[in-house]
């Protein structure tokens, strides 16, 4: 920002302080006067009924203390709990009045007390930062390890977890650092050197216990069976694990698995409904670790990646090879990954329909299979031998090893110096001089503690991975500067983008001091745009900004919504979001997109589940692709897309409220105020009411709750012809009794006057009336998002400058994107 970008900020900021200044005059004298004439009675430092005292209270607010006594008399006021039901009673105009004096004085007070001054907190890496690190510097994959698994929850802040404030470190957390350090380095650095061995099992096949009796009759434990998908619920043959393998592999490493597999029964004659899945489909077969330390077997693990998949011959067994990754414990699990949903309920309902094929002694329970699997049909992968071969020795080294130490790994004689180099690279940044020492302490302490030069070496790599250079991305610029110094720069727009440490060519436009010109800048952010690595960015930012990341944290009933779980939807869902996110950004196309659009991104799940004309042609082995919607009046946009649908509904039900406070909140970037702390019952006194629009009207009847309700509920609306997944729906669930199912009403009013009748129209509305709103608030999610902050009024003019290039550019993406990192915000400390 050159001297007069510079002046007219401050200029605009003067102006807009005095506008508030005098808005936050009218507003105390409105609050004054209310508790005043209806509050103090009862409230004064004298009475102090129900311990509240008022008389004190005074404005502007200016402490969190502050803020709970105005959130209080909010609550009391919109509740009509105050003033008590004897005393003078305020119109409904005084109290809508007081209400939006209030609110907008703790908005005001908030951004205050909140306020970072325009500065970036110093924060840690993220817990999805702190393992891609991992993975960069010991170049593998590190997810077999689980080393954020036992870490905090993660806190974020409006759904960021990118926020300094937020990422706080806590004593549990070092230790947990510390402890995951040791397990990496050990696992991947400390492993003794091995000959490859073979592990060759044949029978012993014994699996969940509700299967032993069945297998013992019909296989004598033979065979290894699976018959669901993982992570059901009854859990009989989700996962098969080796019973004389249960210590695991000796050392991490890799390995090839041998299984002698065949699919049976894929074209069974029994109703395919049963089972919930298309048979029409290959059966898949994977595999993911297992740790008996770490739980049941046969149960879903904390640690369990997909190490590998391939499909299973249907004429014959075959012998299916894969080479996986395991870690030193761990033993491996098959799974059945696009299996049926639940066997337990596939084999009482196999048992009821045809238990006319069967003969002999059947047990009457109805959850015995060993008839079935003796006489009938019952879909399953079926495998009857297995071998494990490794560790497979690496011909040039470990990428660990050379990844640490260097081209020919370790080396006593040159320990300080690849020690010092990894230092640099952990770093991202040239060492200094303390750097230097603590480094070289560490080794010359360890080496003399337990004489041996690979240890202490290996201790000094645990060392650095807990600094907290390593840990934070820690700025050198001194703390007068406000211009951000080349490597700090250059880290803040790798992770920015990459969620990724800096690259060497990003780390040779620092060392040369050219990433500080805008020029070159804006090359380096077009390059690592174009990288596939930016997919670390388009996942972390759709996690934060739809929050995506609490896709499936409320799951729907498994018996209404079997879909949902059978066919691993979530996961379909959140590609389609970032395919159409990537899209856009590979060919700057119009963020107008994310709010109306005649195409998206589906694979044979979505497909089905959207009931477009490609579920008939689309195979799971197609993956994703284009498609042009044949119906955009159910689908198009964002809004469109059942990710979007299922995260803004609570997994039982839709709520206009919840879905509107969504879009408010993560379309349009307004924060609606929070509701009174008791809220009664939605459906309290509406008796009379069928539909959820008409139990909103009566429990909005009230003007205190309209105020919001009026702005929220019509957003909601526009959504409602969604179920709690994202299907489609013309009515709501038949009620109980002979009443029929409700109509869904989908139009709406917005608070501007604004209306629409459907979905359709409501994306129009959005587009036509909203689109700045909606850039302007992706310019300030994007800008947070990267530097780590949120946005405060002194940011506002610089927004507004991007809002224009933006436009300019007929809303691209990848231009908003370029304009917000290269931008003087993202520059600044």
């Amino acid at each position: 920002m050159n001297l007069s970008s510079t002046f007219r900020a401050a200029c605009l900021f003067g102006v807009t302080l005095c506008g508030a200044k005098a808005d936050e005059a009218a507003n105390q004298e409105v609050i004054f006067d209310f508790v005043g004439k209806y509050c103090l009675e009862c409230h004064d430092t004298a009475v102090q009924k129900a311990d509240r005292e008022f008389e004190s209270f005074d404005l502007p607010l200016e402490s969190v203390h502050d803020l709970i006594i105005a959130k209080d008399i909010i609550d009391q006021v919109t509740l009509r709990e105050m003033p008590p039901k004897k005393a003078d009673q305020p119109s409904d105009e005084e109290r809508v009045a007081v209400i939006r004096a209030l609110r907008d004085s703790i908005a005001l007070a908030q951004g205050k007390i909140e306020s970072s001054d325009a500065l970036t907190v110093m924060r840690r890496l993220s817990s999805r930062e702190y393992e891609n690190t991992i993975e960069t510097l010991f170049d593998r994959r590190v997810d077999t390890l689980g080393l954020t698994a036992n870490f905090p929850k993660e806190k974020t802040s409006r759904h960021l977890d990118t926020i300094g404030k937020s990422l706080v470190t806590s004593g549990f957390l070092l230790d947990q650092y510390f402890q995951s350090a040791h397990r990496l380095v050990e696992a991947r650095l400390g492993k003794p050197e091995m000959e490859p061995k073979t592990w060759h099992f044949k029978d012993n096949f014994v699996q969940y216990e509700e299967l032993t009796g069945s297998h013992k009759s019909a296989f004598n434990f033979e065979y290894l069976c699976l018959y669901e998908q993982p992570n059901t619920d009854t859990r009989q043959g989700g996962y098969g694990h080796i019973e004389d393998f249960l210590e695991g592999v000796p050392v991490s490493g890799f390995y090839d698995i041998q299984a002698l597999a065949q699919a049976k029964h894929r074209f069974t004659h029994y109703d395919p409904a049963i089972f919930g899945i298309d048979f029409s489909e290959p059966f898949i077969l994977g595999i993911v670790p297992g740790d008996v330390t770490a739980g049941h077997i046969h149960y879903p693990q904390s640690i369990e990646p997909v190490l590998a998949q391939k499909i299973v011959p249907d004429d014959k067994p075959e012998w299916i090879t894969f080479r996986v990754w395991l870690e030193k414990g761990q033993t491996p699990r098959f799974i059945f990954p696009n299996g049926p949903y639940e066997s337990r309920a596939s084999v009482i309902a196999v048992n009821k329909k045809y238990k006319d094929e069967f003969t002999g002694n059947i047990s009457s329970s109805g959850v015995s299979r060993s008839h079935i699997l003796k006489q009938g049909a019952l879909p399953r992968i079926q495998i009857g031998e297995i071998k494990v071969h490794g560790p497979i020795p690496e011909k040039e080294g470990t990428k660990e090893e050379i990844a640490v130490f260097g081209p020919g790994g370790f080396r006593e004689e040159k320990a300080l110096t690849q020690l010092l180099a990894f230092g640099e690279r952990a770093f991202r940044r040239p060492l200094e001089d303390a750097d230097r020492n603590s480094i070289r302490k560490t080794y010359e302490s360890r080496l003399g503690e337990t004489g041996e030069a690979r240890q202490a070496a290996l201790d000094t790599v645990k060392m650095i991975l807990c600094s907290p250079s390593f840990l934070y991305l820690a700025e050198i610029t001194e703390e007068g500067e406000r211009q951000l110094k080349p490597y700090d720069l250059a880290t803040r727009l790798s992770y920015a983008l990459w969620a990724l440490p800096p690259d060497q060519e990003l780390l040779k436009s620092a060392a040369e001091g050219k990433i500080t010109e805008p020029v070159e800048l804006r090359k380096q952010a077009e390059r690592l745009l174009g990288d596939k690595r930016a997919e670390g960015f388009i996942t972390g930012f759709l996690e934060s900004w739809l929050n995506l990341r609490d896709l499936g944290g409320m799951p729907p009933p498994r018996g209404s919504y079997r879909s949902f779980y059978a066919e691993n939807l979530p996961e379909a869902m959140k590609k389609e979001a970032a395919l159409f996110f990537e899209d856009l950004l590979d060919r700057n196309g119009s963020i107008a997109r994310f709010l109306d659009a005649d195409y998206t991104f589906v694979d044979k799940k979505l497909a089905e589940l959207y009931q477009l004309p490609q579920k008939d042609s689309l195979r799971l082995s197609d993956g994703f692709k284009r498609v042009k919607l044949a119906n955009v009046n159910q689908r198009g946009g964002l809004l469109g897309m059942a990710g979007v649908l299922t995260v803004s509904a609570n997994g039982v039900e839709t709520s206009p409220v919840t879905r509107g406070v969504y879009v408010l909140e993560n379309i349009l970037g307004v924060q609606p105020p929070p509701p009174p702390d008791v809220v009664p019952a939605l459906d309290s006194d509406v008796t009379a009411a069928t539909t959820i629009r008409e139990r909103l009207a009566l429990h909005s009847s009230d003007k205190t709750c309209a105020e919001c309700h009026r702005k929220i509920d019509p957003l909601g609306f526009g959504l409602e012809t969604f179920d709690p997944i994202g299907r489609w729906r013309s009515n709501y669930p038949k009620p109980k009794g002979d009443a029929p199912a409700p109509k869904i009403d989908t139009a709406g009013e917005l608070s501007s006057g604004e209306t629409f009748k459907d979905f359709r129209e409501f994306r129009k509305v959005l587009l036509e009336t909203r689109k700045d709103a909606f850039a302007e608030h992706l310019i300030s999610l994007a800008l947070s998002y990267g530097i780590g902050r949120h946005m405060e009024p002194v940011d506002q003019y610089e927004i507004d400058e991007i809002l224009k290039r933006v436009k300019g550019k007929n809303y691209g993406l990848r231009t908003l994107i370029v304009e917000c990192v290269s931008s003087e915000i993202f520059r600044s400390r």
